[in-house]
């Protein structure tokens, strides 16, 4: 995997340690953030980050390309910076907790798509809602 510091630079970004630790806190996460959740564990290593820093950095990477700006569930966008691997989501009506799920249908169903539309396709993305086996268990 490439350091962070250097997909920043090729996306022609200046690296600062709040950029690098916004990043980082997105890579290592799975669990789509909003931007007061990244602000919440950034500011534990980083106390001079503010919230306004983390939101506009935020928007420079969604820009990019380096991070998906979702919005789902509630009033504010969730992140997700996976973006190497095709996948969709799945959000939990009950706990709206936001899950990835890969399947080797989605590349196929948008090139069908394409090809039966004659539309340049240049990003899909698959929400699925309904409620997790951990809600679904209680």
């Amino acid at each position: 995997m490439k350091a962070i510091a250097e997909i920043l630079k090729e996306h022609g970004m200046k690296v600062t340690p709040q950029r690098l630790a916004i990043f980082s806190m997105l890579q290592n996460s799975y669990s789509h953030p909003t931007a007061e959740d990244i602000y919440n564990e950034v500011v534990l290593t980083n106390p001079s980050i503010s919230l306004a820093t983390v939101y506009k950095t935020l928007d420079a990477f969604s820009k990019a390309g380096l991070v998906h700006e979702l919005h789902f569930v509630n009033e504010h966008s969730n992140y997700d910076a996976h973006m190497e691997d095709s996948h969709s989501h799945l959000i939990c009506t009950q706990c709206n907790k936001i899950f990835d799920y890969k399947s080797e249908l989605f590349p196929n169903l948008a090139s069908s798509v394409s090809t039966d539309s004659g539309f340049d396709i240049s990003k899909s993305h698959f929400t699925f809602y309904g409620i997790c086996p951990e809600c679904k268990s209680k």
